[in-house]
């Protein structure tokens, strides 16, 4: 019984390696999140991040202690200042991991971008960032002018 058993035991142990090898080197892919980034790695710090506002989507690498952890996530810059928000963050991994490690890098199409993230509270930075995003959603052709929920969190990036 064993011996007949085997060979689907090796055929599952493949197809698992091979899932999990294309997961960190291709991932985020959709909402399957990713481990680390891969792109062209930017050493200059940035000062104006517009051009982030011509990808529709951006990944971000948070880290802890053990493992990094990316996933795609809409970037937008306002007056040059780069932001990016979730819904209802509250004990999402990320935004977790974010409070505690604030080190992380985004990729903006081919480039990965080292920076530190600070978690926005106060209402004037929300209504920036929040205008940010609506103006990228109109962009891209998305409706942006609902009002900014109490649930939505906005972090800033700043080079590192």
């Amino acid at each position: 019984m064993i011996k007949k058993l085997f060979p689907l035991f090796v055929v599952a142990l493949v197809l698992l390696t091979g899932s999990v090898l294309y997961i960190a080197t291709f991932c985020p892919c959709d909402r399957i999140p990713g481990v680390a980034l891969l792109g062209e790695d930017q050493v200059d710090p940035v000062v104006d991040w517009t051009f982030a506002n011509e990808a529709p989507l951006c990944q971000l690498q948070v880290n802890n202690r053990l493992l990094p952890h990316s996933i795609n996530l809409n970037c937008m810059s306002g007056e040059g200042e780069l932001f990016i928000s979730c819904s209802r963050c509250q004990g999402k991994r990320w935004s977790s991991i974010a409070l505690s490690y604030p080190d992380a890098r985004i990729r903006i199409g081919e480039n990965v971008y080292p920076v530190k993230l600070e978690r926005l509270t106060d209402p004037g930075a929300l209504d920036r960032s929040w205008a940010a995003r609506a103006t990228k959603l109109q962009q891209f052709g998305r409706d942006g002018d609902a009002a900014r929920p109490e649930h939505w969190w906005s972090f800033q990036l700043v080079s590192r």
